[in-house]
C-alpha cells in the first residue's frame, strides 16, 4: 500500500541539502547517487504514467466492451423475444388460415350437396318428362292399333266389296302380316 502523504519527486532529491558534517559522507559521492537515484525516480515515473495511461486505456476499453457486451445481450434478448412473438404471429396466421380453409371446405361441401340436390331434381323431373312421354307414345301407338284393328274388322266387313286400293301401301303391308 502506498503512502500517500509522503511524494518524493526527482526535483526533491536533486535539491535536498544534506548539510556538511567534518567527517560526513563525500560530497561527490553523495551528488553522484543523488543523480542516479533522480534518473531511477525520473524513469519509474514515466513508467508509471505509462502504465497509468494504459491502464486508462484498458479501463475504456473494458468500460466499451462491457457496453457491448450489454449492448449485445440486449440484441440477443431482444432476438429471443423478437423469435417468440414471430412465431406466436406465425401460429396464429397457420390457425387463422386452417379456420378459414375449414371455412372454405364447408362451404364447397355445401355447394356440392345443393348441386347434388338440383341435380337429384333435374333426374326426377327428366324421369318424369320420359315417362309422360312414353306414356304419351304409349297412347299414340295404342290410338294408332286401335284404328289398325278398327280398319281391319271393316276391312274384313267389306272384304269383298273393296279391293283395298284405298289402303296405303304402309297398312296394307301390316294388315296382310
Amino acid at each position: 500500500m502506498i503512502d500517500e502523504t509522503f511524494h518524493l519527486t526527482p526535483l526533491d532529491v536533486r535539491r535536498y541539502d544534506f548539510g556538511k558534517a567534518l567527517r560526513g559522507y563525500d560530497p561527490e559521492r553523495v551528488n553522484q547517487f543523488r543523480e542516479q537515484v533522480a534518473e531511477e525516480l525520473e524513469r519509474l515515473t514515466r513508467l508509471n504514467q505509462d502504465l497509468d495511461t494504459k491502464a486508462k486505456g484498458f479501463h475504456e476499453q473494458l468500460r466499451a466492451f462491457r457496453e457491448r457486451d450489454k449492448a449485445l445481450n440486449e440484441a440477443l434478448i431482444g432476438a429471443q423475444q423478437m423469435r417468440t412473438e414471430i412465431r406466436e404471429q406465425a401460429e396464429k396466421e397457420a390457425q387463422l388460415i386452417l379456420r378459414e380453409a375449414r371455412a372454405d371446405g364447408e362451404r364447397i361441401i355445401e355447394d356440392a350437396r345443393a348441386e347434388i340436390r338440383r341435380m337429384e331434381d333435374q333426374i326426377a323431373s327428366l324421369d318424369r318428362s320420359r315417362r309422360a312421354y312414353l306414356a304419351q307414345v304409349r297412347l299414340l301407338i295404342e290410338r294408332q292399333l286401335s284404328e289398325i284393328t278398327a280398319a281391319e274388322q271393316s276391312g274384313a266387313n267389306n272384304n269383298g266389296a273393296r279391293d283395298g286400293s284405298d289402303t296405303p301401301a304402309w297398312l296394307g303391308s301390316l294388315v296382310k302380316e
